[in-house]
């Protein structure tokens, strides 16, 4: 695996045993979207360089060049575009025509470029509302976390909250998990008439129960504590295949969502890989602030979910 992976990120072997898995699938031919800097050219390199994906550069040609001094892009298509819309347009257009698999956001605002993937009639809308997962690799815990919707749904219905649900344990599947355990969580364990939250959480598990949600087994309302430390569950009398086993945390809102997240990477020591589901094809969606073995993890994710869709191209379009 690649020696620009930092040695200090070695305890994270959930993210680099997702690259290696993904490196066994051929790469993904990934439209980037305005790639005018530093960390989305190395970005392009390095994933080509272990064979996730095969970039294809969409902007300004003469700023994509003065951003890949010091890198070789020898090779590597690149489709000139004037301005960061035209080069978000132009990616999803890709896209659209079959000449790529993923999309993947460079240096350009993630509003623009979420701004022609809904386009109602040139976007890559499915029937499914789309949303965001954080894919956590967290010290000293067992499984990898899945986290959504903490980017793209500010206050979700419970009708999105079900396509989010959804969308986070399709993710799950295409990356392996076989025995999928989602939480709903909420501030409490108990359902409350006067916390929303409670009352949502409650209703996706018995839609679950309904089929209205398949493939795996849900939970809630849960408490953090209690959904992913079994001492924690144990303590509140939870019994259930999910309590302080949990792999997937879906969060009432954006706002807790984004502070769980963040927490976890500021005070555990976490790296979080972006993946945005409910599209045509994943979205790459990565900060100029991930480290290197994130950002590559975001590619290994979005490949191995690519290679699902390939055995199954329906589920695509779904």
């Amino acid at each position: 695996m690649s020696d620009g992976m930092n040695a200090n990120q070695s305890d994270h072997q959930k993210f680099r045993a997702l690259v290696a898995r993904a490196q066994s699938f051929p790469p993904a031919r990934t439209a980037i979207a305005h790639p005018c800097d530093k960390v989305a050219i190395e970005s392009a390199v390095e994933g080509r360089r272990l064979k996730l994906i095969e970039p294809v550069l969409v902007g300004p040609e003469a700023r994509i060049r003065e951003a890949a001094a010091g890198f070789s892009i020898e090779g590597m298509e690149i489709v000139d575009a004037e301005h960061s819309h035209e080069s978000a347009a132009k990616a999803v257009a890709l896209v659209r025509e079959g000449r790529a698999e993923l999309l993947m956001k460079g240096s350009l605002h993630t509003d623009e470029l979420m701004g022609a993937v809904v386009a109602r009639e040139t976007g890559l809308r499915t029937a499914k509302r789309i949303s965001h997962c954080f894919i956590m690799d967290v010290p000293d815990h067992k499984d990898a976390l899945i986290i959504s919707d903490a980017a793209i749904n500010i206050a979700p219905s419970l009708a999105v909250k079900v396509d989010i649900v959804q969308n986070a344990i399709d993710l799950a599947r295409s990356l392996g998990v076989s025995d999928i355990r989602v939480a709903i969580l909420s501030a409490m364990e108990t359902v409350n008439p006067n916390v929303p939250s409670t009352l949502e959480a409650a209703a996706l598990c018995k839609m679950a129960d309904r089929g209205q949600i398949v493939g795996a087994v849900l939970d809630g309302p849960l408490a953090l504590d209690n959904a992913i430390d079994p001492e924690a569950a144990a303590i509140k009398k939870i019994t259930s295949p999910v309590a302080g086993r949990a792999n997937i945390l879906i969060v009432p809102d954006l706002e807790s969502g984004n502070m769980l997240a963040k927490s976890l990477s500021f005070l555990a020591g976490a790296d979080a890989a972006g993946i945005v589901m409910g599209a045509r094809v994943p979205i790459i969606l990565t900060s100029r602030a991930d480290a290197l073995l994130t950002r590559l993890a975001s590619f290994a994710i979005a490949l191995l979910v690519t290679a699902s869709r390939r055995n199954d191209p329906a589920a695509a379009i779904q």
